[in-house]
C-alpha cells in the first residue's frame, strides 16, 4: 500500500474518532472505578518496594 493510501486511512480513522464519540455506559465505569477504589484500599501499595529493597543490609556512613 503506497503512503497516500495508508495516510488517507489514517486520516479516515483519525476523522471518525474525532466526530462520532461512542456512547458511554456511565453506570459501567463507575462500577469499574469503584471495584478498583476497593483494592486499591485493601492492598499495601509500597509492600512490593519494601520487600524489594529492605534488607539485611548495614548502613553506610
Amino acid at each position: 500500500m503506497g503512503r497516500g493510501r495508508q495516510k488517507a486511512k489514517h486520516t479516515k480513522v483519525a476523522r471518525e474518532l474525532k466526530y462520532n464519540t461512542p456512547s458511554t455506559d456511565l453506570s459501567q465505569l463507575e462500577r469499574e472505578l469503584a471495584a478498583q477504589a476497593s483494592r486499591r484500599s485493601d492492598e499495601d501499595p509500597w509492600a512490593e518496594y519494601a520487600s524489594k529493597y529492605n534488607g539485611d543490609e548495614e548502613d553506610e556512613d
